[in-house]
Protein backbone atom coordinates (compact mmCIF):
# COMPACT_ATOMS: atom_id res chain seq x y z
CA UNK A 1 0.00 0.00 0.00
CA UNK A 2 1.13 3.39 -0.90
CA UNK A 3 0.99 6.58 1.72
CA UNK A 4 0.34 9.38 0.00
CA UNK A 5 2.65 12.49 -0.26
CA UNK A 6 2.14 15.06 1.94
CA UNK A 7 1.64 17.71 -0.36
CA UNK A 8 -1.62 16.11 -1.78
CA UNK A 9 -3.90 16.86 0.55
CA UNK A 10 -2.90 20.41 0.79
CA UNK A 11 -3.45 20.65 -3.04
CA UNK A 12 -6.78 18.46 -3.21
CA UNK A 13 -8.30 20.89 -0.48
CA UNK A 14 -7.10 23.86 -2.68
CA UNK A 15 -8.58 22.41 -5.79
CA UNK A 16 -12.33 21.83 -3.98
CA UNK A 17 -12.06 25.25 -2.06
CA UNK A 18 -11.02 27.07 -5.64
CA UNK A 19 -14.50 25.33 -7.34
CA UNK A 20 -16.73 26.06 -4.12
CA UNK A 21 -18.78 29.26 -4.90
CA UNK A 22 -17.42 30.50 -1.40
CA UNK A 23 -21.34 30.29 0.18
CA UNK A 24 -22.85 32.40 -2.22
CA UNK A 25 -25.59 30.77 -4.03
CA UNK A 26 -27.04 32.73 -7.42
CA UNK A 27 -30.68 32.60 -8.30
CA UNK A 28 -30.66 30.98 -11.84
CA UNK A 29 -30.15 33.44 -14.55
CA UNK A 30 -28.24 35.59 -12.48
CA UNK A 31 -24.52 36.29 -13.06
CA UNK A 32 -21.44 37.74 -10.86
CA UNK A 33 -20.42 41.60 -12.23
CA UNK A 34 -17.92 40.85 -14.88
CA UNK A 35 -13.99 41.87 -13.86
CA UNK A 36 -12.29 45.02 -14.52
CA UNK A 37 -10.05 45.46 -17.26
CA UNK A 38 -7.65 47.50 -16.47
CA UNK A 39 -6.94 48.37 -19.91
CA UNK A 40 -10.37 49.17 -20.51
CA UNK A 41 -11.53 52.94 -21.43
CA UNK A 42 -13.74 54.56 -18.68
CA UNK A 43 -17.37 55.38 -19.88
CA UNK A 44 -17.74 59.42 -20.23
CA UNK A 45 -18.83 60.84 -17.10
CA UNK A 46 -20.97 63.35 -18.98
CA UNK A 47 -22.70 60.59 -20.82
CA UNK A 48 -23.62 58.54 -17.75
CA UNK A 49 -24.90 61.89 -16.00
CA UNK A 50 -26.96 62.38 -18.73
CA UNK A 51 -28.40 59.29 -18.68
CA UNK A 52 -28.47 59.13 -15.19
CA UNK A 53 -30.83 62.41 -15.53
CA UNK A 54 -32.55 60.70 -18.41
CA UNK A 55 -33.66 57.56 -15.67
CA UNK A 56 -34.84 60.53 -13.13
CA UNK A 57 -31.82 60.43 -10.95
CA UNK A 58 -30.24 63.80 -10.46
CA UNK A 59 -28.64 63.48 -7.49
CA UNK A 60 -26.58 60.58 -8.76
CA UNK A 61 -26.03 62.37 -11.63
CA UNK A 62 -24.89 65.41 -9.97
CA UNK A 63 -22.40 63.47 -8.33
CA UNK A 64 -21.31 61.79 -11.84
CA UNK A 65 -20.74 65.65 -13.30
CA UNK A 66 -18.79 66.68 -9.81
CA UNK A 67 -16.57 63.50 -10.82
CA UNK A 68 -16.79 64.70 -14.92
CA UNK A 69 -15.63 68.67 -13.40
CA UNK A 70 -12.43 67.15 -11.68
CA UNK A 71 -11.44 65.11 -14.81
CA UNK A 72 -12.53 67.62 -18.07
CA UNK A 73 -12.23 70.98 -15.75
CA UNK A 74 -14.91 73.47 -15.42
CA UNK A 75 -15.88 73.77 -19.27
CA UNK A 76 -19.32 74.94 -20.65
CA UNK A 77 -20.35 71.06 -20.86
CA UNK A 78 -19.74 70.74 -17.10
CA UNK A 79 -21.14 73.72 -15.51
CA UNK A 80 -24.50 73.28 -17.75
CA UNK A 81 -24.85 70.01 -16.92
CA UNK A 82 -24.05 70.70 -13.10
CA UNK A 83 -26.50 73.47 -13.05
CA UNK A 84 -29.35 71.31 -14.80
CA UNK A 85 -28.68 68.84 -12.19
CA UNK A 86 -28.98 71.52 -9.34
CA UNK A 87 -32.11 73.02 -10.97
CA UNK A 88 -33.92 69.68 -11.44
CA UNK A 89 -33.31 68.92 -7.23
CA UNK A 90 -34.80 72.51 -6.73
CA UNK A 91 -31.47 74.24 -5.59
CA UNK A 92 -32.31 76.66 -7.49
CA UNK A 93 -29.28 79.60 -5.92
CA UNK A 94 -26.51 76.71 -6.96
CA UNK A 95 -28.09 76.24 -10.61
CA UNK A 96 -27.90 80.10 -11.43
CA UNK A 97 -24.59 80.23 -10.50
CA UNK A 98 -23.40 77.61 -12.18
CA UNK A 99 -25.41 78.60 -14.76
CA UNK A 100 -24.01 82.20 -15.10
CA UNK A 101 -20.40 80.67 -14.73
CA UNK A 102 -21.48 78.92 -18.17
CA UNK A 103 -23.01 81.40 -19.81
CA UNK A 104 -19.43 83.88 -19.34
CA UNK A 105 -17.67 81.14 -21.21
CA UNK A 106 -17.74 81.67 -24.88
CA UNK A 107 -19.78 79.14 -27.21
CA UNK A 108 -22.48 78.80 -24.51
CA UNK A 109 -25.39 77.09 -26.09
CA UNK A 110 -28.78 78.52 -26.06
CA UNK A 111 -29.96 75.80 -23.66
CA UNK A 112 -27.64 76.54 -21.37
CA UNK A 113 -28.98 80.37 -21.81
CA UNK A 114 -32.84 78.76 -21.53
CA UNK A 115 -31.87 76.63 -18.65
CA UNK A 116 -30.91 80.03 -16.81
CA UNK A 117 -33.71 82.01 -17.99
CA UNK A 118 -35.69 79.22 -16.14
CA UNK A 119 -33.99 79.29 -12.79
CA UNK A 120 -34.58 83.39 -12.91
CA UNK A 121 -38.24 83.10 -13.50
CA UNK A 122 -38.44 80.58 -10.91
CA UNK A 123 -36.68 82.72 -8.69
CA UNK A 124 -39.15 85.76 -9.84
CA UNK A 125 -36.56 87.58 -11.80
CA UNK A 126 -39.04 87.67 -14.52
CA UNK A 127 -37.65 90.76 -16.51
CA UNK A 128 -33.69 89.74 -16.38
CA UNK A 129 -34.92 86.17 -17.59
CA UNK A 130 -37.32 87.78 -20.57
CA UNK A 131 -33.50 89.47 -21.76
CA UNK A 132 -32.35 85.93 -21.37
CA UNK A 133 -34.60 84.20 -23.45
CA UNK A 134 -34.84 86.79 -25.81
CA UNK A 135 -30.93 85.77 -25.80
CA UNK A 136 -31.18 82.19 -26.16
CA UNK A 137 -33.92 82.80 -29.04
CA UNK A 138 -31.25 85.21 -30.85
CA UNK A 139 -28.64 82.49 -30.67
CA UNK A 140 -31.01 79.63 -31.48
CA UNK A 141 -32.42 81.74 -34.69
CA UNK A 142 -35.89 80.43 -33.25
CA UNK A 143 -35.92 77.14 -33.80
CA UNK A 144 -36.05 75.55 -30.72
CA UNK A 145 -39.93 75.69 -29.60
CA UNK A 146 -39.67 75.31 -25.70
CA UNK A 147 -37.16 78.65 -25.96
CA UNK A 148 -40.02 80.77 -27.78
CA UNK A 149 -42.55 79.25 -25.06
CA UNK A 150 -40.18 80.53 -22.02
CA UNK A 151 -39.89 83.33 -23.54
CA UNK A 152 -44.07 83.85 -24.17
CA UNK A 153 -44.68 82.96 -20.68
CA UNK A 154 -42.03 85.38 -19.71
CA UNK A 155 -43.20 88.27 -21.35
CA UNK A 156 -46.97 87.95 -20.78
CA UNK A 157 -45.79 87.85 -16.79
CA UNK A 158 -44.23 91.49 -17.66
CA UNK A 159 -47.09 92.48 -19.02
CA UNK A 160 -49.88 91.49 -16.55
CA UNK A 161 -48.01 91.00 -12.96
CA UNK A 162 -51.18 90.85 -11.70
CA UNK A 163 -52.21 87.72 -13.30
CA UNK A 164 -49.08 86.00 -13.06
CA UNK A 165 -48.91 86.43 -9.30
CA UNK A 166 -52.55 85.20 -8.83
CA UNK A 167 -51.71 81.85 -10.99
CA UNK A 168 -47.63 81.44 -9.68
CA UNK A 169 -48.61 77.87 -8.90
CA UNK A 170 -50.12 76.87 -12.32
CA UNK A 171 -46.81 76.20 -13.94
CA UNK A 172 -44.25 73.57 -13.98
CA UNK A 173 -40.64 72.94 -15.44
CA UNK A 174 -40.84 69.97 -17.87
CA UNK A 175 -37.33 68.99 -19.26
CA UNK A 176 -36.69 68.19 -22.51
CA UNK A 177 -33.67 66.45 -24.16
CA UNK A 178 -30.57 66.86 -22.02
CA UNK A 179 -30.50 69.56 -20.25
CA UNK A 180 -33.49 71.69 -21.48
CA UNK A 181 -36.17 72.69 -19.34
CA UNK A 182 -40.13 74.18 -20.73
CA UNK A 183 -42.03 76.18 -18.49
CA UNK A 184 -45.39 75.06 -18.93
CA UNK A 185 -48.90 75.41 -17.76
CA UNK A 186 -50.03 72.13 -14.85
CA UNK A 187 -53.16 70.50 -15.30
CA UNK A 188 -55.75 71.46 -13.07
Amino acid sequence: MRLPRRGTPILLILFMAACSSGGQTLPEGQLFAPDIDPRGEAVDGLLVGHRLMDSGEPELALEVYIRAAAERGLTIEVLSALGAANLELGRLNQAEDLLREAVKLDGAAPEVWNNLGVVLMELGETAEASEVFRRAYALDNGQNDSIRDNLRLALAKIENPFYAEANEEEFELVRRGQGDYLITASEP
